[in-house]
């Protein structure tokens, strides 16, 4: 289904060490770059990029828009919750369950990018 999805940043090189240290322990690691871009790959086959737009203008957050991270565990997406938090990120909603069979935390990232780490089942 999904490939890959891509966020904006303003300042690249704080949303690399950013997404290095908060997509690790999902196995995300880096996979491509560019001075424009950094690409994560996963060991599912879909990645995440964060890139500065392309039409120059300030990157900023999609009203509804949000990328959704599936962790193996609910311990899981206890971790990366906290490490996002621990790294900047602020809370949009922390770790539990919100509908039977779907345990999810909710993040922003340092340029106000949506994000929810989930576990289904």
């Amino acid at each position: 289904m999904i490939g890959y999805a891509t966020i904006g940043s303003n300042d690249l090189e704080k949303a690399k060490a950013f997404y290095d240290t908060v997509l690790s322990p999902l196995g995300g690691q880096r996979a491509f770059g560019s001075d424009r871009m950094q690409g994560y790959s996963s060991p599912a086959g879909a990645m995440l990029a964060v890139c500065r737009p392309y039409d120059e203008q300030p990157a900023s957050p999609g009203n509804g828009a949000m990328i959704a991270l599936a962790a193996a565990s609910r311990d899981l997406v206890d971790e990366v919750h906290k490490t996002a938090l621990a790294n900047g990120g602020s809370c949009e909603g922390p770790p539990g369950e919100r509908m039977p069979n779907f345990y999810g935390a909710y993040f922003r990232d340092l340029d106000g990018n949506k994000l929810c780490v989930f576990k289904m089942g």
